[in-house]
């Protein structure tokens, strides 16, 4: 274990991010470099807790307090070694993964938790830079062909695990570069896109081949000796109000892709631009957030975040007792940016880019509010204007809009962003004619198995990984289950296998 006194010694402390008023020109990613002997001092506060309960908390099962006590002695390669034995992408979930890890630690029952994410991602940069991070090549071929269907997390590390045992893996993604919502889903500032590319060079140079601009049918499958779907939960919940369908209302991974497209220089303009508009996202989660970090960076005029459900408490909430992962407030950089205020001293170029030509002096960028219900959206001549809504509680029917909170407001761009709701019917779930249960998710038992009706695949085995099966969750479950389900593709081909599993059976029928 780390220092044991660590935590009584040194507070909390975290990367400092950019000034708003700098990183809102630009994509670049938020956070500024965390010095090593800085986070080294991070890495004692891991106490000698006797039961670390941040091994549950991360569905990784990351031995979390041996990498923090490698990291406070300053062995750095060893504890480069332990983190990438359970995480084939600590440079992903050390900038993405909300660190459920972090709200299981004992430390956080009475004060601070160790700051696990930025240990995490400083490893990781340090294995990079000191280039300890090489092709794992397999010690021999199986001479196996697997075929992964869908280039997220979930795709990415069954493809790096079965490729390291030894099979022929090709992934197979529709869109024109791998990634899957890591790349055409989160923004660039949170994390460029540059960091998959350099995982992508390692996964290549190991053997797996990557096919884009596919979205394979059955015939594509034709000759695999397994398949693995790793397709997401992609259909978003929809908005069934009056002026749905008006001209200016958008799915937020609509909006997002097109940004990421715009941010990797595709284009000139992004198709769908918030660039001097009234901005409107309904839905108070990690992807409307990532909607109006995007919208201030393309010079919204005002952007508003609302919430259906109650403003989160500043302490952990009675409904998620330690160690499940906490319910209260928190200030996202998107957020924080929004608070911004305008203070009149802008240059030319602030004021074009950060949209602020009508902004008065003293105005913030944007704001989220809490308990609203959208009620109508409002246009004119087939496109959205406005936008009316309410504040609502829960009653004893349900949602209830409170009477006389009525409000309309001014709206140019209306996105939507609550939740994802089901997988999307792609010509391969229906090709193999593969179950969809009633919550949307692709059918499988506790070891991942799904059954394809179709008769030319009587005898392939197929398996579900990530959201697709599991439904909508974070990014570290869509590793977790990429391994636990490379660990059963290599079991079923080979009678038996070394790969680990960090889902049980149990785990996986619960979800059903």
């Amino acid at each position: 274990m780390a220092d044991p006194k660590g935590f009584m010694k040194y507070d909390r402390q975290g990367a400092a991010t950019r000034p708003v008023r700098l990183r809102l020109l630009d994509w670049n990613e938020v956070y500024e470099e965390f010095s090593d002997d800085k986070v080294q001092v991070q890495a004692s506060r891991c106490m000698d807790c006797g039961i670390p309960f941040c091994h549950d908390g991360c569905p990784l099962g990351n031995i979390i307090p041996e990498w923090n006590d490698l990291v406070r002695m300053g062995r750095w390669k060893e504890a480069h070694e332990r983190l990438h034995a359970t995480n084939n992408f600590p440079e992903f979930t050390g900038r993405l993964c909300p660190a459920p890890c972090e709200g299981a630690c004992v430390l956080g029952i009475s004060t601070d938790p160790v700051n696990i994410k930025t240990v995490e991602v400083t490893i990781a940069e340090h294995a990079w830079k000191e280039g300890w991070v090489k092709p794992v090549m397999p010690s021999f071929r199986t001479g196996q062909k697997v075929a992964i269907v869908g280039s997220g997390p979930a795709g990415l590390a069954a493809a790096q695990q079965l490729t390291r045992a030894g099979h022929e893996v090709t992934v197979f993604e529709r869109a024109d570069r791998i990634g899957g919502l890591m790349r055409y889903g989160v923004p660039e500032y949170k994390m460029e896109k540059r960091w998959i590319d350099r995982r992508l060079e390692q996964m290549r140079a190991e053997g797996t081949i990557f096919k884009t601009e596919i979205s394979p049918t059955a015939a594509d499958l034709k000759g695999f000796d397994a398949i693995v779907l790793a397709i997401g939960s992609t259909i978003g919940r929809d908005l069934p109000v009056t002026g749905r369908d008006l001209k200016g209302v958008y799915q937020a991974m609509e909006y997002l892709p097109e940004a990421n497209r715009y941010a990797a220089g595709d284009y000139e303009l992004s198709p769908i631009d918030a660039r001097g508009k009234k901005v409107v996202i309904i839905g108070g989660g990690d992807t409307g957030t990532d909607c109006f970090g995007t919208a201030l960076r393309q010079g919204a005029a005002e952007v508003s975040q609302f919430d259906i459900g109650p403003r989160p408490p500043k302490s952990r909430s009675e409904a998620t007792p330690w160690p499940t992962y906490p319910k209260q407030w928190r200030v996202a950089s998107a957020h924080e940016e929004g608070q911004y205020t305008v203070t009149g001293d802008e240059s030319a170029d602030e004021i074009e880019k950060l949209g602020l030509a009508t902004r008065e002096k003293g105005a913030e960028l944007g704001h989220r509010k809490f308990s609203i219900n959208t009620v109508e959206l409002l246009g004119k001549d087939g496109k959205v204007t406005g936008l009316k809504g309410a504040e609502c509680k829960m009653g004893e029917n349900g949602l209830e809009n409170i009477e006389g909170s009525e409000f309309e407001m001014e709206a140019d761009l209306v996105l939507l962003a609550m939740g994802f709701v089901s997988v999307e019917q792609t010509p391969v779930v229906t090709d193999l004619g593969l179950e969809v249960d009633k919550r949307g998710r692709l059918v499988r038992d506790g070891n991942f198995r799904a059954t394809a009706t179709a008769p030319d695949f009587a005898d392939t085995p197929v398996f579900i990984a990530g959201d697709a099966g599991r439904g909508q969750s974070l990014i570290v479950w869509g590793i977790s289950e990429g391994r636990s389900a490379a660990a059963e593709v290599d079991r079923v081909l080979m009678g038996e296998t070394a790969l680990p599993r960090s889902i049980n059976p149990t785990d996986v029928a619960l979800r059903a």
